[in-house]
């Protein structure tokens, strides 16, 4: 993976130069839809230089506490370096999959990151996020339209990263599903393309304590239901 890490740490020159964009903004978009707290921890797989951590620490509060790893030493120091005034804020430049994470979190956020990591590595990945992720917790994965990066290996090679592999659902499934994970929400949607070139995925646990209850209808509801069952024998 030293390859894969000295890419990364050339590439924060890249990072630096573009900042903050529509991708960035959209992912936390997406993240308070789904129910990010400012009171939650929150874990980031794949931090990069900071850039998703800033809009995070941000939004949070300063006693949430907030771990930004990434397997790019140099994007961990310039992402430290950068946001050295959010103090809730751990570092950690090491693979995921391999370090000790201590303690459990509300929200795992990969921000387009899954499909720069070996998909054979993918089952023992969200193995460590479902060991860490709280059980009311939830994942949001965002990635580019596997549809889309199949096109770019095709027709543009050249904006490929070192690793930058099409994530299909069904290879996702076959990861997430066995570790006790469903998928709760999948959106394809466009950023840039006219034709949809990302993808916002939200995964949740699946838990055996769990009850569903019909939710009562009020007396209007009834009547109205009443009314169509009515309507449909005088019309059939």
């Amino acid at each position: 993976m030293s390859k894969v890490a000295d890419y990364y740490d050339d590439y924060t020159v890249r990072q630096q130069k573009i900042g903050i964009n529509n991708r960035h903004l959209s992912i936390q978009n997406w993240l308070e839809k789904f129910g990010l707290k400012k009171t939650d921890d929150v874990l980031e797989i794949g931090c990069g230089i900071g850039t998703q951590t800033k809009l995070l620490a941000e939004y949070l509060n300063p006693t949430s506490r907030i771990v930004a790893n990434d397997i790019s030493p140099k994007s961990i120091e310039i992402g430290k370096t950068s946001l050295s005034n959010h103090k809730n804020i751990e570092w950690i430049a090491a693979d995921v999959i391999q370090y000790n994470l201590q303690g459990k979190f509300d929200v795992v956020v990969l921000p387009d990151v899954i499909e720069h990591i070996p998909i054979e590595q993918h089952f023992e990945l969200f193995k460590k996020i479902r060991s860490v992720l709280k059980p009311t917790g939830f994942v949001l994965i965002h990635i580019p339209n596997p549809y889309f990066l199949q096109w770019c290996h095709q027709t543009r090679p050249e904006t490929l990263q070192v690793i930058d592999q099409p994530i299909y659902t069904n290879l996702l499934t076959a990861n997430t599903y066995p570790n006790g994970f469903y998928i709760h929400f999948l959106e394809t949607y466009s950023i840039w393309k006219e034709n949809c070139d990302y993808q916002a995925i939200v995964l949740k646990c699946v838990r055996a304590d769990l009850t569903y209850h019909e939710k009562p209808y009020s007396f209007t509801e009834k009547v109205g239901r009443k009314v169509k069952q009515l309507f449909k024998k005088v019309s059939g």
